[in-house]
């Protein structure tokens, strides 16, 4: 819950919503990456696999921040694009020892960003790049290199390794997306003035 209190003080409208849609391959860590965002008697202690998707709603100082957690199997993925449409950023989960399954990893990254809803918006994505305490775990740098991110010139985004058992990185990865959709909303508001 510390984190979300870090967060909330970023907002000046202390009615602010804010939706993050978690996505990834499944077995990626998108789930235990949120449950570690969850306050400590809120946190489960053993993490299930998502089917469909979910809903984890943290309040903290009037904002509330709405987690959409995504299911990674394939069968699932087509339910992403449901959540596009109201969402403010977007957490894309990445195991970086899964090097058999890059290419599905760019491939839906690249569906992702075609997609209409996501295509004409400057929508901030973090990419976690979990997994980085594995032996054979690739470096943020050649996931980046892996996933051509360097193309993506219409929309804020950023890299960052973190382990989601241990919480590396996940504080610094969160503070850079909500600076991203803080700073979006401040310039919505002054267009609409």
């Amino acid at each position: 819950m510390g984190m979300f209190k870090k967060i909330s003080t970023f907002f000046k409208n202390k009615s602010e919503k804010v939706t993050i849609l978690v996505i990834g391959l499944n077995n990626s860590g998108k789930s235990t990456i949120i449950n570690h965002f969850k306050s400590p008697h809120e946190q489960a202690a053993i993490t299930v696999p998502t089917v469909g998707f979910t809903l984890e709603q943290i309040r903290s100082e009037g904002v509330l921040f709405t987690m959409v957690d995504t299911s990674g199997a394939w069968r699932y993925r087509s339910l992403w694009e449901h959540h596009f449409k109201n969402c403010h950023g977007i957490i894309y989960v990445i195991d970086s020892s899964d090097r058999m399954r890059l290419v599905v990893v760019r491939d839906e990254l690249d569906t992702l960003l075609k997609h209409p809803d996501l295509e004409n918006r400057s929508m901030p994505i973090l990419l976690y790049n979990n997994k980085v305490d594995c032996e054979d775990s690739l470096s943020s740098v050649k996931i980046a290199a892996a996933l051509g991110l360097h193309n993506i010139e219409d929309k804020p985004w950023h890299i960052t390794p973190s382990n989601a058992i241990t919480g590396e990185g996940l504080e610094d990865g969160v503070h850079w997306l909500v600076q991203q959709i803080k700073s979006m909303n401040t310039h919505s508001r002054k267009l609409k003035r």
